[in-house]
């Protein structure tokens, strides 16, 4: 069955983090939208990229300014007018417990002022400030990439495109390059990317050890969790699964 799913992101790069699920939602009919709320000129013409190869029909960018995440009303109604705009019946989002570790910056204030859109979305809260939109009311919630993920989703059919989309995300790929040369001993680099030192650029040095780094994530959660899926996405579902029947 069809859906419409919102991703709500903070740096950009989740779109493609979660792109298994919204690609398959889109293959089944249903219709995926996407909200970043910190990247800057050059990483949003990447993200639009990736997701037209993962068929997410738009992506809204909120241009919050890095460092200066906070609670405030402003931010909480435009993120509440995408919400209600997009109608989701799933929001994706980054998970409670794994931003509290992450240090990039912003994702612990920026965790709050989500959730906090997504309950104030299902109320009456800032009508005036968008006429016409509705409450809408709290969809299922999933965090991406998480600590203790309790569900994962089969993305072998749509690997490709998930491949596709972290190709295009050029300034992520050059970061990362130099991140993992700054970081990793030169043996290290070359078993995760074999001749990491004679490839010719950022942009090559990142893609290599990303694409190393996302099969090991995907086959660990899958075949090599002793899992169904040789490659599974995965997430944790916020509240309890409620069946009619054990199956």
């Amino acid at each position: 069955m069809s859906k419409r799913i919102l991703l709500l992101g903070v740096y950009g790069m989740e779109l493609v983090e979660c792109g298994g699920a919204l690609a398959i939602n889109v293959q089944k009919g249903g219709v995926s939208f996407a909200s970043i709320m910190l990247a800057n000129n050059t990483m949003k013409e990447n993200v639009k990229e990736a997701a037209e190869i993962l068929g997410v029909e738009k992506v809204f960018f909120n241009n919050f300014e890095r460092g200066m995440i906070d609670f405030g009303y402003e931010k909480k109604v435009e993120l509440c007018k995408v919400i209600r705009e997009t109608k989701p019946d799933i929001i994706i989002t980054q998970d409670p417990e794994h931003c509290i570790h992450d240090l990039d910056p912003d994702r612990r204030p920026a965790m709050i002022l989500l959730l906090e859109a997504i309950a104030l979305a299902s109320r009456d809260f800032a009508l005036d400030k968008m006429p016409g939109l509705e409450p809408h009311p709290i969809p299922k919630i999933y965090y991406m990439s998480p600590m203790n993920p309790n569900c994962t989703i089969n993305i072998a059919d749509v690997w490709d495109l998930k491949e596709k989309g972290m190709d295009v995300l050029v300034s992520q790929m050059e970061f990362s390059g130099r991140h993992f040369e700054q970081r990793l001993t030169e043996k290290e680099l070359d078993i995760l990317a074999p001749g990491f030192k004679n490839l010719d650029s950022y942009y090559h040095k990142g893609r290599m050890v990303h694409s190393s780094i996302d099969k090991a994530i995907h086959m660990y959660y899958g075949v090599g969790g002793h899992g169904n899926f040789a490659l599974a996405e995965p997430y944790r579902y916020e509240g309890k699964f409620e069946f009619d029947e054990l199956y």
